[in-house]
């Protein structure tokens, strides 16, 4: 009685979702209404897609071409099954594996262990479908087979990796890094068991994917974090097409191998020499043999030992060798660091988990689609092809108008679906994978024989993306646009830096306004780059015009200095989230008031890129927003829950930069049994404290501080010990907080301790004995004329210190005592690229003087004189 009742129960359902998508009429004139998304829906009269939301669109039936033999309908998307997700603890709900086919091949790894890099691998687990390979060298096989559920089991287990001659910790997904493929259809359903074998909590996240908002992944957002030694069961209907990616969302994890691509494939909608074609699915990602912890913690300490791997520190002596000193003094005077255009150093540039890699199954006058998935933690990618130029057909999972170009950029977690043809005869071509900062690259070579290299990126002119920004910068940190209406990437700022593009360097032309053409790199040069304006969507994407409008906009800041990333200078544990109603219309206009870039990602939604073209724009979910820049965005909120939307660089990321969107009077997420303790948790990421240390062991004693530093607050101890009480004994102890965007001001209270006995001058400059000479003569008064008590010295204070031009920073304060003291001094003057110096003078008549030539990330010799302790020759660590 129940299996009879339960058919029933599907019969009805199925006669009501083809009377959903075609109840019979249609117009006078044949024409129907359909989805832009979703042309499978079919309806009489106007009406909302009951797929995706979006408001049904007018069309015209095509009429049909003589076919030999008329193809068998396809059959309706079924509903999700009633297949409950196993929790915790459970027994898994018996699920028939998937049939095999070719997306579900395993691609065997290596048996010299020498040519992989990973190490150590995890054991088969015979009862898991093997995970599909990367690399799909048959022709795309067009979907006819009825939807089915289709399981996977992730195993996620710590691993060693050797990407540079070193051993290093990642984790691999299934013994592998990326992690496995996952290959669905349109109309599957999506049953993914993840088994956290870490000592560790992980998560995954299913980027791009429209899905229930619980199975998102977002880690204290939509579920907890999957703990150590448990299973967790992603389950959700596959009602998409395209590429796409998935990722741990869990603290730096994606950055040491938790990314991997998730390609669905059409089921309609095909395009002829487009979708018919062999693919490759292809993640682009970095590797850094840094701890990433040690990676982000330096990032917050204004570390430069990036810039000094990369070999773009910009110091003095550079300057001056160049010809660029009036540059670089000008830079400073606006208080302004050294250029860049990324902020990590990698070790190595990976396409498919290898640096050089080969396809030798394909021949001349193949074309393939290569699936292009950034799954770099905080790199951009320039893309070219050695065979010639490559067509884009889809962006961010979603189909475009092709579009021939020599090169593009992807940003960190886009996709772009591109078409290469492998020039006739016999040759293999490079397909090269170049950093943005265009330091290092990745390779793969398509074809069988010669191989044949496409030209390399030429490195950056700094120096005149330097000039560049001191024009568009203001005394106060904000920038400066000078009229020029910059959007979509058609004008590319740094293009001053690129060799490769003729006439864009010409004298001062970064301090002078400039026009937008100059600017253009397409108008400047032969070379095609593909920017945002020249995508298209082949169908309508409109929103529905009855739906209320809900306009936001946000300003993208930063401070490279204190390396904190925010939307309009507030990070997510300091706002609320952003109520929407279901059926609005969202409209999101972005400006980039920071001088990097920002790859902009909305959870759960694509929106439309509003890029002039109309009712075709194209649908995307990461938008990546240029300095400078304003783009608009908008989307029909149809999908209730918590929305993550954040910068998709890890470290700014996890420095605060993004919100949270939530649906008003929407059902509470059972997989958040605790709240308070998920929004905790959740804010734990841009609330952490990060750790320094400078400590000089040198002739002369010690000097050095350490400090904890977050988002806004600062404790910090600073010390200069003598070796006897003639040098002096001085501490000073602080806790502050940050005010102001750029964080220019800091206002503290703390504790002063000196100690100094009196005692004769020394004999000479080099004595170690004795007191030095001070240069100001009698030093038991200061510059104000009030005694400085340094012979025994035990207040409290409170002061204020401000970042002035030239980066020097002045400090004014007041003790328990009555005593004021004024300072003013710098740290780490950039004279040459290894060589720092730093240099102190306060009103208590105390001065210092010294240098630092950097060895390694944590070792330096040094050298200083100090008004108390004398002259001093030894080694710094830093920390």
């Amino acid at each position: 009685m129940k299996i009879s009742a339960l058919f029933a129960a599907l019969f009805l359902f199925n006669i009501a979702s083809l009377f959903a998508q075609n109840n019979g009429k249609s117009q006078a004139d044949g024409s129907y209404f359909t989805c832009p998304m979703h042309p499978k829906i079919h309806n009489d009269a106007p009406g909302s897609c009951p797929i995706c939301g979006m408001d049904l669109v007018k069309a015209k039936p095509k009429k049909a071409k003589p076919k030999p033999k008329p193809k068998p309908a396809l059959p309706a998307l079924p509903a999700l099954p009633a297949e409950a997700s196993a929790k915790e603890g459970e027994a898994p709900p018996p699920v028939e594996p998937a049939p095999a086919h070719e997306n579900h091949a395993h691609e065997p790894m290596p048996k010299d262990s020498a040519k992989s890099p990973i190490l150590e691998k995890t054991k088969p687990t015979p009862t898991t479908p093997e995970p599909p390979k990367n690399e799909i060298p048959a022709a795309a096989k067009i979907e006819t087979a009825p939807p089915r559920t289709v399981r996977y089991d992730l195993f996620i287990r710590d691993t060693l990796v050797n990407f540079t001659g070193k051993p290093r910790r990642a984790i691999a997904v299934n013994g592998q890094i990326p992690m496995p493929t996952l290959t669905f259809t349109e109309g599957d359903t999506a049953l993914i068991y993840v088994h956290n074998e870490l000592k560790e909590s992980t998560s995954l996240h299913w980027h791009g994917l429209f899905l229930p908002n619980k199975e998102d992944g977002v880690p204290n957002l939509t579920q907890m974090p999957i703990e150590p030694k448990s299973t967790h069961v992603y389950t959700f209907p596959i009602i998409q097409s395209g590429t796409h990616w998935y990722h741990s969302h869990s603290g730096l994890q994606e950055q040491i191998g938790m990314y991997g691509s998730f390609i669905m494939k059409k089921r309609s909608g095909f395009r002829p020499g487009i979708d018919d074609l062999p693919e490759i699915p292809l993640v682009l990602s970095e590797w850094t043999d840094m701890n990433p912890i040690h990676v982000h913690r330096m990032l917050h300490n204004a570390t430069d030992w990036f810039a000094i791997k990369k070999g773009t520190t910009q110091s003095y002596a550079e300057a001056i060798r160049q010809g660029y000193f009036k540059t670089k003094v000008a830079n400073e005077w606006k208080r302004m660091n050294a250029m860049d255009v990324s902020d990590v150093f990698y070790d190595r540039f990976l396409i498919n988990g290898k640096n050089v890699g080969q396809l030798a199954q394909f021949k001349g006058g193949d074309k393939i689609r290569l699936r292009i998935s950034n799954g770099g933690a905080s790199t951009y990618f320039w893309l070219k092809w050695g065979g010639g130029k490559m067509t884009v057909v889809a962006n961010d999972g979603n189909d475009v108008e092709p579009v021939e170009v020599d090169r593009l950029l992807i940003a960190a977690s886009e996709t772009y679906d591109v078409i290469i043809a492998i020039p006739f005869g016999n040759g293999s071509f490079e397909f090269l994978a170049t950093a943005e900062d265009r330091t290092k690259s990745a390779s793969l070579f398509l074809g069988n024989g010669i191989q044949y290299f496409t030209a390399p990126m030429p490195k950056l002119k700094y120096f005149e993306g330097m000039k560049m920004m001191n024009g568009m910068m203001k005394m106060n940190g904000e920038l400066d646009d000078m009229g020029m209406k910059m959007s979509l990437n058609q004008m590319d700022m740094n293009s001053v830096m690129y060799p490769e593009i003729a006439g864009m360097a010409g004298e001062g032309m970064g301090e002078m306004p400039m026009g937008e053409a100059q600017y253009d790199v397409n108008a400047l040069s032969d070379i095609k780059t593909l920017n945002y304006a020249l995508l298209k969507s082949p169908t309508p994407t409109a929103l529905p015009k009855n739906a209320p409008l809900k306009e936001l906009r946000f300003e993208l800041s930063g401070n490279m200095n204190r390396y904190v990333w925010s939307l309009d200078n507030r990070v997510v544990s300091e706002v609320d989230k952003i109520l929407i109603k279901k059926g609005q219309n969202v409209r999101i206009v972005l400006y980039n008031g920071s001088m990097m870039r920002h790859p902009m990602h909305l959870h759960g939604h694509d929106f439309r890129l509003l890029n002039g073209q109309g009712d075709f724009s194209p649908l995307k979910n990461i938008v990546d927003i240029m300095p400078m820049e304003t783009d608009t965005i908008e989307f029909n909120a149809n999908v209730e829950g918590d929305w993550f939307f954040h910068c998709h660089i890890l470290y700014h990321m996890m420095s605060g930069m993004g919100r949270v969107f939530t649906y008003e009077n929407q059902a509470a997420n059972p997989l958040i049994t605790n709240p308070k303790l998920a929004k905790r948790q959740l804010f734990a990421d841009d609330r952490k404290f990060h750790s320094m240390a400078r400590v000089g062991l040198e002739t002369n004693g010690s000097d050095g501080e350490a400090g904890l530093m977050n988002t806004r607050w600062k404790l910090n101890t600073l010390w200069h010990l003598g070796y006897h009480g003639k040098h002096g004994y001085e501490s000073e102890t602080t806790v502050g907080r940050y005010l102001g965007k750029m964080q220019w001001l800091f206002p503290y209270i703390g504790f002063d301790y000196h100690y100094k006995k009196e005692g004769k001058l020394q004999d000479g400059f080099f004595d170690l004995k004795g007191s030095p000479r001070n240069i100001f003569g009698n030093e038991t008064m200061t510059m104000f004329g009030q005694t400085s008590n340094k012979n025994n010295r035990k207040a409290a204070v409170v002061g204020i210190a401000y970042t002035l031009p030239m980066l020097f920073v002045a400090d004014a304060r007041v003790d328990s005592e009555g005593r004021f003291r004024f300072q003013i001094g710098r740290e780490d003057i950039p004279v040459a690229k290894r060589l720092r110096a730093n240099i102190m003078l306060n009103s208590d008549k105390e001065y210092m003087v010294g240098g630092r030539y950097i060895l390694t990330n944590y070792l330096s010799l040094s050298s200083h004189y100090d008004s108390d302790m004398g002259i001093g020759v030894g080694l710094t660590i830093t920390y």
